[in-house]
């Protein structure tokens, strides 16, 4: 099984091309992403730097849509390829072609990071970021991950920056779900 998820900022504006064959090209998006490593050596954060590609619907969505900077999530699969470079000399490439992304933070975390992105290095030590946009998987240790409880989920958002309003008790039935 190849499957790879890979959550990160975009270290540069995507670069997208469209194919030359055909009556409809197909967009190709390249772009890299800073994803954290989970261990620091010597206290200093390091991130590695990989590079994915998307192709067609995937590839106009990166290009409208993803800056430098932005955290997205990305699910896809590990390519590897070669070729040879003018000087003759064979180049060996490993790619993430993307299969699914999504955002991984609000617009305006996102925004506000986008501002203050001055390099690739800077992305892996943004420690200080808010993960609003990846659900459960952030909230701190302990807190109750049970999403029925939207107290406990507001609470928990409203810890995090986020303005969300609480729904109130009783309302369960005009709810469109359950």
């Amino acid at each position: 099984m190849n499957k790879v998820i890979l959550m990160g900022r975009l270290t540069r504006d995507p670069e997208v091309r469209y194919s030359q064959g055909g009556e409809n090209p197909l967009a190709i998006a390249r772009f890299s992403l800073a994803v954290d490593r989970r261990f620091k050596r010597d206290g200093e954060p390091t991130a590695d730097f990989i590079n994915c590609v998307a192709f067609g619907r995937q590839a106009e969505h990166a290009e409208r849509f993803y800056r430098q900077g932005l955290k997205i999530v990305i699910t896809g699969r590990i390519q590897t390829g070669s070729y040879t470079n003018r000087d003759g000399v064979k180049v060996y490439t490993t790619d993430v072609v993307v299969e699914e992304s999504e955002f991984a933070e609000s617009k305006t975390v996102s925004d506000a990071n986008a501002r203050n992105y001055g390099s690739a290095a800077s992305a892996s030590s943004s420690a200080s970021s808010v993960d609003v946009g990846a659900g459960f998987m952030n909230m701190p240790e302990g807190s109750d991950r049970d999403f029925a409880s939207s107290s406990s989920r507001s609470s928990v958002m409203a810890d995090k920056g986020e303005d969300f309003v609480e729904i109130e008790a009783g309302i369960d039935e005009e709810l469109p779900f359950n």
